[in-house]
């Protein structure tokens, strides 16, 4: 292919020349007083004679911006390399230049953090030149730099790969005698450097490797961060088998002691509580999977999220359920399944259809945060009242479930953080022990009195008053252990047919939006704990329209509640550094076949009440602090979302609290942990309709409910900007330019993908 020959450039004379100032400048160190505040940047910038154009702080840059005694003639290009094309990798395109001029200032961007995978626009890029022109320059540079840099021992070199990423116009500077490169960000790769132009790299001079084959990009997570296992790792049978096991494990307490707390309350029997919790491990591990293959495609376990437990107990306590005794545990499961599938229905037209992607960009930290911490908020009256009726085993729980996760956290045995990550089953496992020997030991007895006897048919006074104890406390009041086959599989409708009821089904399609905004913090939280980029609104859309097809299978199942992200993963994920989704699948595997094992829904179902309310104690408060860690990734101390949150937490506690003081006008007396969950029937709304009045009555009596909506109204009216916001690093995969290889980990398989094509979803 023929060449233009080289053009000379203009020669600049002595007297257009400036003299550099006192070499090297004294610049003092930028410091940041508040988090990603591009005006204290800019303003340091100006104050120091910072060259914006190069992100190191390179004097030489500077010299010849402003035409000193070695600068490079008028026109020239400054070697910077512009950004590979798609799916290509790191390389010197010679078709489209080499860079940007250096008298070019207009076509300059300022790029104050170079985000993770993300590559310059052609925006950035100058006019590209004659390639023979570029040569001359680079040869012309490289002579007069060479002066410069015997005189202050420094050697400038042009970085084009850190980690997978593109930092298109760096130009750190590196010492004599310093034996690494400072471009080398642990990946141990050579920085690329500019060439003299005598065909051979000398130690004081740079090149630039013009003919080298570009590397294949990076599809990995570029750091590890100390996890155990990564995301697409396989770390063989043995671990897969320990790491999927311990995961499920950490998550003991938001799996199953969901139907702990329903069945009982629904009127139902041992025996149903035991077949209720099967299926919850049932589905639970099928939604897993799905969401591995199909989802989002993060290590994140589905199952009966807490989210829909306070309005499953609304329904529960309806009016018409109160008096109700014949198979009344059937006729609520039923009233629920409808309620769930419908609302299901809801969340995954949301989630396929593209709305979700829309309706993202209003969603941001400040309104995650009060919204997930009061789903925990929500049970304060549910958590102790029901643990204290026997302080004897629950306060012990409690204290030792604090002093493993706390005191013990850092203790390693073979490796493992042992008391950390199976903090909660250690912990029961010690008490049950420890109730069972009390139960043995006659701590319990009472003269005359029976544990199988109900309180209501007790008629002697001393007797009554133990009722409630013996119940809570002692091990072998359950007789599910000896009803329960070893062998059940549970299948669709195993309660009856769905009952869809128009009040129930609005409660539960407003409650799958906030389950929905559960999820997407979860989403984001989890990315940047294993080191990838924030999921992009076309896969957050995905996930959330699977989230709905699981919650479709909960409810034709019966389990109670829907199904979504837990968002106590979180938690499990930086406690085990355990990310590989194939341990998470292998371990689901293990969740459906236990749940075909009867009497393994039947041995958690003889866990004394008082024991797993003293557990769920600690679970509700973890989703408190997990909620509020979401401001982390905002302007936390600034006094605009101090506002927010904290106006946001106190009204969604106060407005329930109204809702939740109107007498009930049932003549059954509810007990006191019940009482918040009956204002549906009895709210102060009262219109035409008696099924907008209820479904009105109970979405303002969940806390969740009220704080997504202040939080969401608030955020999106009051002024503030990005970083105040939080969307500067939750929105950073959005741009246009993200690199696709740091999309690689959420892409479906290629033999999965081709089927969700239909979905509306964008950017994914």
């Amino acid at each position: 292919m023929d060449r233009k020959s080289a053009v000379e450039a203009r020669p600049v004379s002595n007297k257009d020349r400036r003299r550099p100032g006192p070499w090297p400048p004294a610049i003092e160190p930028f410091v940041s007083k508040t988090d990603h505040s591009p005006h204290e940047l800019k303003s340091w910038a100006n104050r120091t004679g910072f060259n914006h154009n190069f992100s190191g702080e390179s004097t030489l840059s500077s010299i010849i911006d402003e035409g000193g005694e070695d600068a490079a003639p008028q026109g020239q290009l400054a070697p910077t390399p512009p950004p590979p094309p798609p799916g290509k990798g790191v390389g010197l395109d010679m078709e489209k230049g080499l860079g940007r001029r250096l008298g070019n200032r207009g076509a300059s961007k300022v790029e104050l953090e170079p985000i993770l995978g993300q590559r310059r626009t052609d925006a950035d890029i100058g006019p590209a030149a004659d390639l023979d022109s570029e040569l001359a320059g680079l040869k012309n540079v490289g002579r007069k730099f060479e002066k410069e840099k015997r005189r202050i021992g420094v050697e400038p070199e042009v970085g084009l790969k850190e980690e997978g990423r593109w930092v298109g116009n760096d130009l750190p500077l590196r010492g004599k005698g310093e034996g690494k490169n400072v471009n080398e960000r642990g990946n141990g790769e050579p920085a690329m450097t500019m060439g003299s132009g005598d065909g051979e790299a000398k130690k004081d001079e740079v090149e630039i490797d013009l003919i080298a084959d570009p590397p294949e990009p990076q599809i990995t997570a570029p750091l590890k961060s100390g996890l155990m296992c990564e995301l697409t790792e396989n770390p063989g049978f043995g671990r897969l088998f320990l790491y999927g096991i311990q995961h499920y494990l950490s998550l003991a307490g938001s799996l199953i002691f969901v139907p702990l707390i329903m069945v009982p309350a629904m009127g139902g029997t041992d025996g149903e509580t035991a077949n209720v919790i099967a299926t919850v491990l049932l589905v639970s591990g099928v939604t897993t999977i799905m969401h591995s293959f199909f989802g989002t495609r993060l290590p994140l376990v589905q199952g009966s999220s807490f989210v829909y437990l306070a309005p499953a107990l609304v329904i529960i306590n309806s009016e018409e359920y109160r008096n109700l005794s014949d198979n009344k545990f059937r006729h609520i499961m039923r009233e629920l399944q409808g309620a769930i599938i419908v609302g299901s229905i809801f969340q995954t037209i949301l989630g396929y259809s593209g709305l979700m992607s829309l309706i993202l960009r209003l969603i941001n930290p400040v309104v995650v945060a009060p919204t997930v911490a009061t789903i925990g908020l929500a049970f304060f009256s549910y958590g102790f009242p029901q643990a204290g009726s026997c302080v004897g085993i629950s306060i012990p729980l409690i204290l030792l479930i604090l002093i493993f996760t706390l005191y013990l956290r850092k203790i390693s045995i073979f490796g493992h953080k042992i008391f950390l990550v199976y903090a909660v089953p250690i912990s029961v496992a010690i008490v049950w022990a420890y109730a069972f020997f009390l139960t043995t030991g006659g701590a319990y007895n009472y003269k005359g009195c029976s544990s199988n006897i109900p309180s209501s048919n007790i008629l002697a006074d001393t007797c009554r008053k133990h009722a409630l104890t013996m119940k809570r406390c002692r091990t072998d009041v359950s007789v599910a252990w000896k009803t329960a086959a070893w062998v059940r599989i549970p299948y669709p409708f195993q309660w009856g047919a769905p009952t869809f009821n128009f009040r129930t089904s609005i409660i539960m399609a407003i409650v799958s939006i906030v389950a929905s905004v559960d999820s997407i913090g979860s989403y984001h939280a989890t990315s940047l704990l294993i080191n990838l980029r924030p999921p992009t609104p076309g896969v957050v859309s995905r996930g959330i329209g699977l989230e709905g097809l699981s919650g479709i299978l909960a409810g034709l199942w019966g389990t109670g509640t829907s199904s979504s992200t837990l968002t106590e993963n979180i938690h499990t994920l930086d406690a085990t550094k355990m990310a590989s989704r194939k341990a998470l699948s292998f371990g689901a595997v293990f969740l459906i076949l236990f749940s075909f094992v009867g009497k393994v829904g039947a041995l958690i179902a003889s866990i004394p009440l008082a024991l797993a309310a003293a557990v769920l104690c600690f679970t509700w408060a973890l989703i408190v602090a997990l909620g509020l860690s979401t401001m982390q990734y905002t302007q936390s101390a600034c006094s605009r979302n101090m506002l927010i949150v904290g106006f946001t937490l106190f009204i969604s506690l106060s407005i329930p609290a109204y809702f939740q003081q109107y007498p009930s006008s049932s003549t059954l007396i509810l007990p006191s942990y019940l009482v918040p969950y009956a204002a549906a029937s009895d709210g102060p709304i009262n219109t035409g309709s008696k099924g907008l009045n209820y479904a009105l009555n109970s979405l303002l009596s969940l806390n969740m409910v009220v704080a997504l909506l202040v939080a969401f109204i608030l955020d999106n009216t009051v002024p503030g900007s990005k970083q105040e916001r939080g969307t500067y690093i939750w929105s950073s995969s959005r741009n246009s330019d993200v690199d696709p290889s740091s999309m690689v980990p959420y892409l479906l398989p290629k033999k999965v993908g081709c089927l969700f094509r239909w979905a509306k979803w964008v950017g994914s």
